[in-house]
C-alpha cells in the first residue's frame, strides 16, 4: 500500500465503520434496479455514474444462487486488473457469499484482501429474487480510497508525489551541505596535524573542527529526519503523534547542535581571554529552556491525544446500533 499503512487504514477503518456500511448500503440499495441484472450495458453505466461520485468503487458483478459469477465483472476503470473478467468463476467461499444474507437486505463485509488488485477492500452485497432464478447483485469497494473520501484526504493525497519529491531535492541539498562540512572540517584537521609549532591559532583549529564536525551532525540528522519522516514513511497528518514525533525530532536535533556549540564555546573561552564566555553560558540556558519546552510540548500532546482518543471512541460507541 503506497500512500497509507495497512495499520492506519484499520484503524480508521474501525473509526468509521459504521459510516462506511452505511454508504456502501446506500450506494447498492439504490443502484439495484431490475435493469441492472439483465444486461451489462446498464451495469457500465451505472458504475461510470457511480465513479464521478464515489471514486472508491471498483467492481460491479452478479452472482447465481450457488456463487458462481454470471457476466464479466465491470469496473469503474478499463485498467483495473478485474475489469470485464470473471464469468463463470465460483465465488461462493469469498467472505461476502459465506455470511447470511437476508432478503432484500445488503450485507457489508469487514475488510478482506481482494483477488483482483492485492488491495484491502470491503464488499456489500444483496439478493434478488426474480421468480424462480435468484441471485446477488455485488459491489466491492477500495478500503484506503473510502477513508480517504471519508476524511476528505483524497485530494491531498494526489499532490503527495510532488511532496516527496520536494523534500527529496531538499534532502539531497542538506546532504551536499554536509559533504562541504565534513570536507572543511578534515580540511582543517589535516592543516593542523601538518603544523610544525603550536601557536595560538594552531591551538584554537581544534574548536574550528569540532564546530565544523558539529554542523555536519546537525544537518545530517535533520536531512535523515525529513526523508525519514516525509519520504520513506507513512506520515498520517491526522493524528496528533505522527505530528508530534515530527517536531520532537527536529527540536532534539537542534537541541544536541546547539547544547555542543555552547560547550565549546566554554572551553574556547577558557583557553582565551574569556570574552565569550558569558554567551556561552546565555546559549546553554537557550538550550536548558529548549528542552524544558520540548518536555512540555511532548507530555501536554500527549495528554490532548488520550483525551481525544477517549472522547471519539465514546462518540463512536454512542453512535453504534
Amino acid at each position: 500500500m503506497s500512500t497509507m499503512s495497512y495499520i492506519s487504514v484499520m484503524e480508521r477503518y474501525h473509526e468509521y465503520e459504521t459510516a462506511i456500511k452505511e454508504i456502501m448500503t446506500s450506494i447498492l440499495t439504490g443502484i439495484a434496479e431490475e435493469p441492472l441484472f439483465q444486461n451489462k450495458e446498464t451495469r457500465c453505466e451505472a458504475m461510470q455514474s457511480l465513479g464521478k461520485c464515489y471514486p472508491f468503487v471498483e467492481l460491479l458483478y452478479i452472482l447465481d444462487g450457488q456463487g458462481v459469477q454470471h457476466g464479466d465483472s465491470v469496473a469503474v476503470s478499463s485498467s483495473h486488473p478485474a475489469a470485464y473478467s470473471g464469468d463463470g468463476k465460483s465465488r461462493r467461499h469469498r467472505p461476502y457469499f459465506l455470511k447470511k444474507i437476508p432478503g432484500c437486505q445488503v450485507v457489508v463485509t469487514e475488510p478482506y484482501l481482494s483477488t483482483a488488485n492485492r488491495k484491502l477492500c470491503v464488499t456489500a452485497i444483496i439478493k434478488y429474487d426474480r421468480g424462480e432464478q435468484d441471485g446477488y447483485l455485488v459491489l466491492d469497494a477500495d478500503l484506503m480510497a473510502i477513508v480517504e473520501f471519508l476524511m476528505g484526504d483524497a485530494l491531498r493525497r494526489k499532490f503527495q508525489p510532488l511532496f516527496k519529491w520536494t523534500y527529496s531535492v531538499i534532502v539531497v541539498g542538506l546532504f551536499a551541505v554536509v559533504a562541504a562540512l565534513l570536507f572543511s572540517a578534515f580540511y582543517e584537521l589535516f592543516q593542523m596535524l601538518g603544523a610544525g609549532e603550536l601557536s595560538q591559532e594552531v591551538k584554537l583549529k581544534p574548536f574550528g573542527v569540532i564546530i565544523f564536525l558539529t554542523l555536519a551532525l546537525a544537518i545530517f540528522d535533520l536531512g535523515k529526519t525529513t526523508l525519514e519522516e516525509e519520504v520513506l514513511m507513512h506520515k498520517d497528518i491526522f493524528r496528533h503523534s505522527s505530528t508530534r514525533r515530527t517536531i520532537t525530532r527536529f527540536v532534539a536535533a537542534i537541541l544536541i547542535a546547539v547544547s555542543i556549540e555552547s560547550l565549546l564555546l566554554m572551553f574556547k573561552s577558557a583557553l582565551c581571554d574569556g570574552a565569550a564566555l558569558v554567551s556561552a553560558v546565555w546559549m546553554m540556558l537557550a538550550a536548558v529552556g529548549l528542552l524544558i519546552g520540548l518536555g512540555l510540548y511532548v507530555y501536554l500532546g500527549a495528554r490532548a491525544e488520550a483525551l481525544l482518543k477517549r472522547n471519539n471512541g465514546g462518540s463512536l460507541v454512542n453512535r453504534r446500533p
